[in-house]
């Protein structure tokens, strides 16, 4: 009789944890962000049937990355939760975190035990608030851990590198379009730092705006309304680099005319036009400099 295979519970569980990880590392990234009127979901799915993004409850929705399957049942999952809950009781004792927490449950009962694989799955639970800082974000690892997350946050592919872009450019009070512009930005990027071209045909987008007089604030941002959001925003940045650009010839002949104007009205000969000249192509290049930046 051979002696069975023995291997450590620390080395059984980090197999585990690395073979959920690269399943999820395969998946295209999803980000979601706050912004002055909720939160906003922004994945790169070309799929228009197989949604990443789902609504859960009144206020709340979820993201996830990973195997469609899988992800799936949780989210079916979810939505009972939600709607036995608030038939039972009240609609608002459905919250983000009661339903992260049974997220939680399932995904780390699933991964402890060694009956079957880990769910190779990374989900974010989150909840619009009546001001922003009620809002909430939880994201959920394939382990069942629970991460609370503010601003900004970003599962699937190369997930850190597009969390370090969000940190640095995410602020309070963004609109929905600067939001969306950041959104897009980060998801173009690649691994190699080089950046690609994304349709409105390759996003999944959708929102919780609190603004909303239903009671339902979950809203899909589809199609014209979704191309209209991303040419307004390029429309307007190069707007802004355009009259920057403009006003900088309009402030150099303004600085000639009352140079010309100063040397005649003092009598200076011609011969000083072009010192008069040099001093007002150097105040035009400030101007562009300090519009530029």
């Amino acid at each position: 009789m051979s002696t069975p295979f023995y291997v450590s519970p620390q080395q059984a569980m980090a197999d585990r944890a690395e073979y959920a990880r690269k399943g999820i590392a395969r998946g295209r990234s999803v980000v979601v962000l706050q912004y002055i009127d909720g939160v906003v979901f922004v994945a790169e799915n070309p799929s228009r049937a197989l949604h990443k993004v789902s609504e859960i409850y009144d206020r709340i929705a979820f993201a996830a990355v990973g195997k469609y399957n899988e992800f799936e049942n949780l989210r079916i999952g979810g939505v009972r939760y939600a709607d036995l809950r608030g038939y039972t009781y009240d609609r608002e004792d459905v919250t983000a975190r009661g339903l992260a927490n049974v997220y939680a449950q399932t995904l780390g009962t699933i991964f402890s035990s060694a009956a079957e694989k880990p769910y190779e799955v990374e989900l974010i639970v989150a909840e619009v608030g009546n001001a922003p800082e009620d809002d909430q974000i939880y994201r959920l690892p394939h382990d069942g851990s629970i991460v609370d997350e503010h601003g900004s946050v970003a599962v699937g592919g190369n997930a850190d590198q597009i969390s370090s872009y969000l940190d640095q450019r995410h602020r309070e009070g963004m609109t929905l379009g600067e939001a969306l512009k950041l959104a897009v930005e980060s998801l173009s990027r690649d691994t190699a730092g080089a950046e690609r071209t994304l349709t409105a045909e390759q996003l999944e987008v959708a929102t919780l705006d609190r603004t909303r007089p239903q009671q339902r604030k979950f809203k899909r941002i589809l199609g014209r309304q979704l191309s209209r959001l991303l040419d307004e925003h390029t429309g307007a940045e190069a707007g802004k680099s355009a009259d920057g650009d403009e006003d900088a010839p309009d402030e150099a002949a303004g600085g000639a005319g009352e140079s010309s104007g100063a040397s005649g009205a003092s009598g200076v000969p011609s011969g000083k036009d072009d010192s008069a000249k040099d001093d007002s192509g150097s105040g035009s290049s400030n101007g562009s400099e300090n519009s530029e930046d």
